[in-house]
């Protein structure tokens, strides 16, 4: 597991109903707080914005992090976007977009990396495995061509149908809450609960709750029936010194194996919860998809303690969204018709 030495999202400021901010520190000698059970305590609302790219920009080669005056020029950008927030983000298709006021945004510390991804060294995805496939995905009324199911968390392939809109559109899986948590717009909440013998890990996007089993160690870790699948998969979990690890297999085939590219029915996850400081937990996640990607990849997300609560994501209840699309789209078929 791979510490952050110093500050690592410094005065990280999360501007979510105005409602919290949070400061992140991180040092090599400290002990984390201890449960009434001996654990190290991760309980607690942690916040896992960021922007850092997840894959690393080719002009950093194999460096890992940002010297001083990269720093203060990611600032700078930051600084005249957030001056330029009522603007809308560009969108193939959406005549209407989220402005900066949804969008939350990690402050730039005096320790950043350079992507999430760690390894490869390139701090860039495999290559995909040969057969694998990435699915397209449009926003809007537009359609793509690619068959059902849909994979993709976000966009769809068309409008015939629920089935053609991706999965959180369809409220079945969040976009960012995986698992593992991939840093996104909006909704980068998570909150821990810990007895001795289980963690449960409750997200809020899409407000699921994964309840892991906590075992001696990996070896005692019985594997679930392969014939039993589920959307965000089956995960066990093994205190590994003062690293909870989390080992998640058994997903289904109706998802991505991350991003765009393959199925999820091969994958193991690995996640890793370090709190390395009094506001932050590194969350370190390796996915290993020999189906999907041509070697394992391995990424670093800071998360950042939130002194907040988490409130409820009622999907359902409001999405409105996906409704309104297959109903423009019946409209747009019976002006067409009527022509």
């Amino acid at each position: 597991m791979e510490k952050t030495n110093s500050l690592m999202l410094s005065c990280f400021a999360l501007v979510f109903a105005g409602s919290f901010s949070v400061i992140s520190f991180a040092a090599d000698d400290y002990v984390a707080p201890r449960t009434q059970w001996g654990q190290p305590d991760l309980q607690g609302v942690w916040n896992f914005s960021s922007n850092i790219p997840m894959q690393r920009p080719s002009r950093f080669g194999d460096r890992q992090f940002l010297t001083a005056d990269e720093i203060a020029e990611a600032q700078a950008r930051r600084a005249e976007a957030d001056a330029n927030s009522d603007g809308a983000l560009p969108i193939e298709g959406v005549d209407g977009s989220y402005n900066d006021f949804w969008i939350e945004n990690a402050g730039i510390g005096s320790n950043a990396r350079t992507s999430h991804i760690v390894y490869p060294a390139d701090g860039r995805l495999p290559e995909l495995a040969e057969g694998a496939v990435r699915q397209r995905g449009v926003y809007g009324g537009a359609t793509t061509g690619d068959l059902r199911p849909v994979r993709l968390a976000a966009g769809g392939i068309g409008t015939d149908g629920p089935e053609d809109r991706g999965l959180s559109e369809r409220c079945l899986v969040g976009f960012n809450a995986g698992p593992p948590f991939v840093p996104s717009l909006y909704n980068n909440n998570v909150q821990i609960f810990q007895n001795k013998d289980h963690a449960v890990i409750l997200t809020e996007m899409i407000h699921d709750a994964r309840i892991v089993q906590i075992f001696e160690s990996a070896a005692d870790q019985a594997a679930l029936d392969a014939d039993v699948r589920l959307w965000s998969g089956d995960s066990r979990g093994h205190w590994d010194g003062d690293t909870l690890v989390v080992v998640t297999r058994n997903f289904n085939d109706l998802t991505a194996s991350f991003g765009t590219a393959g199925t999820s029915e091969d994958k193991v996850l690995t996640e890793r919860f370090t709190r390395v400081g009094p506001y932050t937990v590194d969350y370190e996640f390796t996915i290993d998809d020999p189906s999907t990607f041509s070697d394992k990849f391995t990424a670093i997300v800071s998360m950042t303690k939130v002194a907040g609560q988490l409130y409820e994501y009622a999907c359902h209840e409001g999405n409105y969204g996906m409704v309104n699309i297959l109903r423009g789209a019946r409209v747009q078929e019976t002006l067409a018709d009527s022509q």
